[in-house]
């Protein structure tokens, strides 16, 4: 089912993608250690700037800023609204 949201302008909406809960030696990390993820996989991208284009794309796998966007819930599901220019790279 797909979403009825369009970003507007330079906006991405990212869909967060968990980090490992267990670490390569086998040590299980409990819900209250873990940080935020700054990893997702683009969902919705707006038309971009007046006078550039975007550069991510739906399904691309971007890592974003700590601190960056804003946190939404939509149809049940967590997702984060953030600029292009809080993207710094596309996996």
């Amino acid at each position: 089912m797909a979403l009825k949201i369009q970003p507007l302008s330079d906006r991405v909406l990212v869909e967060p993608q968990e980090a490992e809960t267990k670490t390569a030696s086998g040590i299980i990390i409990p819900d209250s250690a873990k940080e935020k993820p700054q990893q997702g996989k683009v969902v919705a991208v707006g038309k971009g700037k007046k006078d550039h284009d975007m550069t991510v794309k739906v399904g691309d796998t971007v890592l974003y800023g700590k601190y960056s966007g804003t946190e939404l819930k939509l149809e049940g599901e967590d997702y984060l609204m953030i600029r292009e220019d809080d993207i710094l790279a596309i996996v």
